[in-house]
């Protein structure tokens, strides 16, 4: 046993492969103290291809097998798309591992991207490079640059016959075979004629193969009772190749009513065209090499001969078949060595007969060889976009069902769309493989006969493939990988982002936060995305996340949005978050630049949007000479109207701390000429009591930190202007119980009012000076007049009074709470008693004014507003979309390289703003701009301010 696994291992690599190292020390183990192999840990990819790719290469009942068999352990890739899901696999003891490294042997079905190659792993899949596929030889590449062994199943044969021995080539006869005859009566309905086929869907719509049956049964009753097209007739369908997808598309055809037919029939066939016994059925033709290939010398045909001297050959199918075939269906195994079944040419010669026009109306190409046996077979379809035609004459390609051409099916992952029966019989003819893999049996000769590569270099059975290589090398291959987004970050504003951006097939998306299940929540409802755990303070977890995207979306709490940066800039990704540029985030701008790597801050309503149309209203009037000598912008996220029945007229829809603290600002400002400064924890005394935007809306406004720096930011002279404000939007009322609070000792953020177990009540009292006991609401009403120096009976106190009640803070019922702070105490609150019930909605209200100075020395006041709303039925809130999607289309543009500019960037830049609002506008949030003549229209001359 030793030196037989030792021979295997000399020649597989021991040192190199964790797989085989541990199998040499099971079997040692094995000799030496009769203890049982160690077995290995396997993982299952996620199919990636493209979004229909749902098959599996062991289903949940194989890895219950493997798992119980072997003791191996199994890791299972998440997927939400998946024929069976993820909870399936987890209750057989597979886990749920979006990280597959620590697998020592990787399962998948289709080709992996090259840059989701494991290095030093063993890959089981269908790879499609050993026939020197030159669309895959970058491919190979990898494989081998990576150190992965490739084991193909398709080079998985029985030693002694030959015949392979895990596929799934009978589903793809299925379901192509399907696809072909819905196809084609798709096709004779586009040239003017109904035909039974017209029934017939694609594969995928059936559950499953009984359900085809039942429709094919129906079909043939059709064909029996009404006929098919006179102008069709006869209807000849030719097979070609004798293996498992040619058998599988004849299990599904010889459901139909048919007629089995000769090639030297045809001719006759044809000449009594009309005899009625081709009205009630299909002709079905199968031919093989013997029936369309013929020496060049003319001299007929010699199996053996062919095999070994196939270059003697010419195809004559063109000639001899072609004209009289209606479908063909291609299921030859062909390589480079054999002739062409049809050439380009043949195809022409055959479209410009006039008497032909009814022949070779389609191809389903279940072979799926891209410029292989059928030279005009140019790429391989999709089970979105299934057919394509061809028009030789014309050398013309396109999608156009009513033009000319040959009506092409060349899916290359037919079997996909039967996907729970094609994926248990897979896993059923793979599944001794996969033990044997498990328990570390590499002398299993079915396994290391399908080794590729291995070591860096080319079995010798392979070798061949280095020339493939080397034309290869040098040649641009198109980058059809998927991109990919890190989510740091699983809030309320995460999903319109995920939504937006899932909508992209080519986009792949990992939520990733600090709780798993809300992580999971977010990602299970859209396609092409996962979940995982993110902690920030684990710096190589936080660093291989970003390795492996493209764009990092940080919508975590802003002071750890530098952390990211940080990981960000030493894997060269780019990075986009809504939130101010903080000290620490502008301190990384130079080497942002030295990394070519973009950071895309304050990218979400306020700031955000407000930036981008701002500086479209600022940049026009530069750009015709004018002066903007005045800005006023108002934004707020409010409650809408009719839901605002509260003392604060507010809700909140996620932690209200950030909306407390953001009361606690300074603010600095400069209005008619003059320069203003609150101090901080003054902005509520010092509101502007009346900010009139819309007769219909009666807002108040709080000044919005330094509005004095975004002169400069703008590209304006604050000293040529009269009014550089910007401003937060509240209903009225708001400022003076938040102001009362402030007074009151609610909004402290100091350590020593730390709240521990105590009911809202009891926080309440200790908090004005009162003993729990003898608190009710006369007695807080007198506390309340004293501390604020009002009256008890006072409109102040009854509604300071009022907001207590309506907070639950009146009731001594209440569950406990805890929080370091006061603040934090009364943020956790109002996030429980002012939280929006089901059905009721937030609006969004931005809104800017300038005041510019034409060229004529005209005064002319525009403006640029947006009002949302959010939807009361989805629960989606206007304050998510408008930060959410603007996100999304900032890390879209960085996707598509439309950003150029490098470093910490707010997006006042064109690059950024004029695409961004354009798609904004796409997705129903337009700006409504107007203009009038006179300063006497601004809003600096309406404000009313304490």
């Amino acid at each position: 046993m030793i030196s037989a696994l030792y021979t295997k291992t000399g020649k597989l690599g021991i040192r190199k492969y964790p797989l085989y190292r541990r199998a040499f020390q099971a079997a040692y183990a094995s000799s030496a103290q009769a203890k049982p192999r160690v077995p290995l840990v396997i993982g299952i990819r996620r199919e990636d291809k493209n979004r229909w790719e749902r098959r599996v290469a062991l289903t949940p009942s194989h890895v219950k097998r493997l798992i119980k068999e072997t003791g191996a352990r199994v890791l299972v890739q998440p997927s939400n798309t998946r024929i069976f899901n993820n909870a399936s696999f987890e209750r057989v003891g597979a886990k749920i591992e979006e990280d597959l490294s620590k697998a020592d042997a990787i399962l998948g079905i289709k080709e992996v991207p090259i840059d989701k190659l494991i290095p030093n792993k063993t890959y089981l899949i269908f790879s499609h490079t050993h026939k020197g596929q030159a669309y895959n030889m970058p491919s190979l590449q990898a494989f081998l640059d990576k150190n992965i062994r490739l084991i193909d199943y398709e080079l998985m044969t029985d030693p002694a016959s030959g015949k392979r021995l895990v596929l799934f080539g009978t589903y793809a006869g299925y379901a192509g075979m399907i696809d072909g005859l819905h196809g084609l009566g798709q096709r004779l309905l586009a040239l003017g004629y109904n035909s039974p086929l017209i029934h017939m869907g694609q594969a995928h719509v059936y559950p499953n193969l009984e359900c085809v049956s039942t429709k094919l049964q129906h079909v043939g009753d059709i064909i029996s009772d009404q006929g098919l097209p006179d102008a069709f007739a006869p209807m000849v369908f030719t097979f070609t190749g004798s293996g498992n997808v040619t058998r599988g598309a004849r299990s599904i055809f010889d459901k139909l009513p048919h007629e089995n037919i000769t090639v030297e029939q045809l001719p006759e066939i044809i000449k009594d065209r009309y005899n009625p016994r081709f009205k009630n059925r299909l002709m079905a033709l199968q031919v093989n090499a013997k029936d369309y290939a013929e020496r060049i010398n003319g001299s007929g045909y010699d199996r053996a001969e062919y095999r070994e001297f196939p270059d003697r050959y010419r195809s004559v199918f063109a000639q001899k078949i072609a004209p009289y075939t209606t479908m063909l269906i291609n299921g030859i195994y062909w390589e480079t060595k054999y002739p062409r079944l049809m050439t380009t040419k043949d195809l022409a010669d055959i479209q410009r007969r006039r008497d032909l026009r009814s022949r070779m109306l389609a191809i389903a190409d279940i072979s799926c060889d891209i410029g292989g046996s059928l030279e005009f077979m140019s790429h391989a379809s999709t089970i979105d976009s299934p057919f394509f035609y061809v028009d030789a004459v014309n050398s013309a390609e396109h999608k156009d069902i009513e033009k000319p051409g040959v009506q092409i099916n060349s899916i290359d992952n037919l079997p996909t769309e039967l996907p729970f029966e094609a994926s248990k019989h897979f896993g059923d003819s793979l599944y001794p493989y996969a033990k044997a893999l498990a328990m570390g049996n590499l002398e299993d000769t079915v396994l290391s006969n399908a080794v590729v590569c291995q070591n860096g270099k080319l079995e010798s059975p392979h070798r061949h493939l280095e020339k493939d290589l080397a034309k290869a090398q040098g040649i641009r291959v198109a980058d059809t990988r998927r991109k990919r987004v890190l989510l740091a970050g699983s809030g309320m504003v995460s999903q319109p982002l995920v939504d937006y951006l899932a909508r992209s097939r080519d986009t792949e998306i990992t939520v990733a936060s600090n709780s798993l299940d809300e992580a999971r929540s977010l990602a299970y409802q859209y396609p092409n995305t996962q979940a995982t755990l993110l902690d920030i303070s684990d710096h190589a977890s936080l660093a291989k996340n970003v390795k492996d995207s493209d764009v990092v979306v940080s919508l975590v709490p802003a002071p750890l949005h530098p952390q990211i940066a940080e990981a960000a800039i030493s894997n060269g990704k780019h990075m986009v978050t809504a939130s101010y540029i903080s000290d620490n985030m502008a301190r990384l701008n130079e080497r942002a630049k030295d990394a070519s790597v973009s950071i895309i801050n304050e990218i979400g309503l306020d700031p955000g949007i407000d930036h981008c149309s701002a500086m479209k209203i600022i940049d026009e009037a530069k750009a015709r000479g004018a002066k903007v000598k005045s800005f006023i912008s108002w934004c707020g996220g409010l409650v809408a109207p009719e839901n605002s029945s509260n003392q604060l007229g507010y809700k909140f829809s996620w932690s209200p701390r950030g909306v407390m603290t953001a009361g606690l600002n300074p603010a600095k400002f400069k209005i008619n000429q003059q320069l203003r400064e609150i101090p901080s924890g003054a902005l509520f005394a010092n509101k502007f009591g009346s900010v009139p935007l819309y007769p219909g809306f009666a807002f108040e406004g709080l000044a919005n930190r330094d509005s004095l720096q975004y002169a400069d930011i703008y590209g304006l002279r604050l000293e040529d202007m009269d009014t550089m404000f910007r401003g937060t939007l509240r209903f009225q009322g708001y400022s003076e119980i938040l102001d009362g609070l402030l007074k009151l000792g609610f909004l402290d953020l100091d350590s020593g009012t730390a709240v521990k177990h105590r009911t809202p009540f009891q926080f309440l009292a200790s908090t004005i000076g009162l003993n729990p006991e003898e608190c009710d609401r006369s007695k807080v009403a007198e506390i309340l007049a004293e501390r604020l120096n009002a009256t008890a009976s006072g409109p102040l106190v009854a509604r300071l009074l009022s907001a207590f009640e309506e907070f639950g803070m009146l009731d001594p019922n209440q569950q406990n709470i805890s929080a370091p702070t006061a603040l934090d105490a009364l943020s956790q609150i109002l996030q429980s008693s002012l939280k929006f019930k089901p059905g009721e909605r937030d609006m969004v209200c931005l809104f800017h004014e300038f005041g510019i100075e034409e060229p004529d020395n005209t005064y002319n006041v525009q403006t640029s507003s947006l009002v949302a709303y959010g939807d009361s039925e989805s629960g989606e809130t206007a304050m998510a979309r408008t930060v959410g999607v603007p996100a999304a289309i900032a890390t879209r543009l960085l996707l598509e390289g439309k950003v150029q500019t490098r470093g910490v960037l707010r997006p006042t830049i064109p690059e950024i703003y004029q695409p961004l609002l354009e798609r904004l506008g796409h997705m129903g949030m337009h700006f409504m701009e107007t203009s009038r003549n006179g300063a006497h229209n601004s809003l600096q001359q309406k404000m009313a301010w304490n």
